[in-house]
């Protein structure tokens, strides 16, 4: 699928603080960099810091320099979003009021093994239960989408996740709901990011319906995977990038996402990047080897 040309391109990399930038990451933010400036557009960075237990002190601050070092400026002032709590809460209130949203008072024990919400506290609390969380209701519908990598996606909410959380238990407001206002906020219109977030986005394309926010175009890059297809992690062969020569990572990940870059330095490769890229090159999987990485 390709994007309407006449609508003005605003792109993001919107990653989490909990460490530094790893190949994964990399590969995601130059994904996004390469085809908002191959758009003529705009590129932002957004750091997701919701979840302050599972931050690492100084982690923001270094993958911007990082990114920056590889060649990569937001174009606007970075935006954080434990900053933006008073945005989250507002949208939580316009959706209680319009009764698209209601409170459960269900643990995390108390859920069926198939993940799947069965609507106990839809209809109101039941006696004995307390509020613990904000739900969104969901609608019997399949979500319909067109990823510009991974093509025709459908995915029906009701019964494969039922009605989801979009403020915790614990008072933290769920990163469904953060990521659809703030993408709303910075008028994002196209999203490239890594293909373990597919489930993700038909339940985000669900909450932008419900106050009528635009979606924006999606594409999944695939996820990086050793050689036997073992996910990549922090935990597994995974060095930070700043670890490592950034001419080696920049062409490295270009041909993971389908792109084979001629043995140039570095700003010469940096200019065959931008006259080259074109998404339709990288890979439709969902997971893909690194290349060089055993």
């Amino acid at each position: 699928m390709s994007r309407n040309p006449l609508i003005p391109y605003i792109g993001r990399f919107a990653p989490s603080p909990p460490g530094d930038l790893h190949f994964g990451s990399l590969a995601v933010a130059l994904a996004s960099y390469l085809d908002a400036r191959k758009g003529r557009g705009q590129w932002l960075v957004r750091i997701e810091d919701l979840d302050p237990p599972r931050e690492v002190a100084g982690s923001a601050t270094a993958i911007i320099h990082d990114l920056q070092q590889l060649g990569m400026k937001s174009d606007s002032p970075v935006l954080y979003q434990s900053r933006r709590s008073a945005a989250y809460q507002s949208a939580c209130e316009q959706l209680l009021a319009k009764d698209l949203a209601y409170w459960c008072g269900c643990s995390r024990t108390e859920m069926p093994d198939t993940g799947v919400y069965p609507g106990t506290c839809s209809a109101g609390l039941p006696a004995g239960k307390k509020p613990r969380s904000l739900r969104l209701r969901t609608a019997d519908h399949a979500i319909e989408f067109e990823d510009r990598i991974q093509g025709f996606m459908t995915h029906g909410l009701a019964t494969e996740s039922g009605d989801y959380v979009i403020r915790r238990a614990d008072g933290y407001f769920a990163y469904q709901l953060a990521v659809v206002v703030d993408d709303a906020y910075q008028q994002i219109t196209d999203i490239i990011r890594g293909a373990d977030l597919l489930d993700s986005t038909p339940r985000q394309i669900w909450l932008q319906k419900c106050p009528q926010l635009p979606t924006p175009n999606y594409a999944h890059v695939p996820v990086a995977a050793l050689q036997d297809g073992q996910k990549l992690s922090k935990r597994i062969q995974s060095d930070p990038i700043g670890n490592t020569e950034p001419l080696f990572r920049l062409r490295q990940a270009l041909q993971f996402l389908g792109h084979q870059p001629p043995t140039l330095d570095w700003q010469n490769t940096w200019g065959w990047a931008l006259d080259n890229w074109s998404l339709t090159k990288v890979p439709r999987c969902y997971t893909r080897a690194v290349p060089g990485l055993d």
